[in-house]
């Protein structure tokens, strides 16, 4: 399963803003710039993450964006569902009766994708802006991105070579 774009800028653009407003809005192409996302592109988010209450935007003068609450209170997962991205690895429709094949049943791992599904939005509704922030969320992927690796071997035979 992959996260499109759209839902993985919304995430980095909120903790930028999280990361950076202090209690001030922000400006979208000061977000734009450091996080490397175009503006208009950023605009449309924006939008979306308004109208779902993540955001509060802010008129005038040195206006902007800032979060619509506490950051301990923005699951990643309100922030993907919120740009209309949908969190699922099977290619049936959520909650339907009827599958994906030409005859309408479902395909044989039809349970193992959707409950995949099920696990990787439980995992992104335990999450928060505040977590990614302050980097709580490395687990056991901690391990091997810090472990240094021989050119070319997995980093599981690196981490049990150490």
């Amino acid at each position: 399963m992959k996260l499109s774009t759209k839902g993985r800028y919304a995430v980095m653009a909120m903790v930028d803003l999280a990361t950076n407003s202090h209690g001030h809005p922000v400006a979208l192409a000061d977000i734009a710039e450091r996080q490397e996302i175009s503006l208009s592109y950023l605009e449309q988010l924006f939008a979306k993450l308004r109208r779902g209450g993540l955001v509060r935007s802010v008129r005038g003068p040195g206006g902007g964006y800032r979060p619509a609450h506490p950051v301990t209170e923005i699951r990643v997962s309100d922030i993907i569902l919120a740009v209309d991205e949908p969190i699922r690895a099977t290619r049936c429709a959520p909650g339907s009766p009827s599958g994906c094949r030409q005859n309408k049943s479902r395909c044989l791992t039809h349970d193992l994708w959707e409950e995949l599904g099920n696990q990787i939005h439980l995992y992104l509704s335990s999450v928060t802006i505040a977590d990614v922030i302050d980097r709580r969320i490395l687990g056991t992927s901690q391990l091997i991105a810090h472990t240094p690796a021989e050119p070319h071997a997995p980093a599981s035979v690196a981490s049990a070579a150490s």
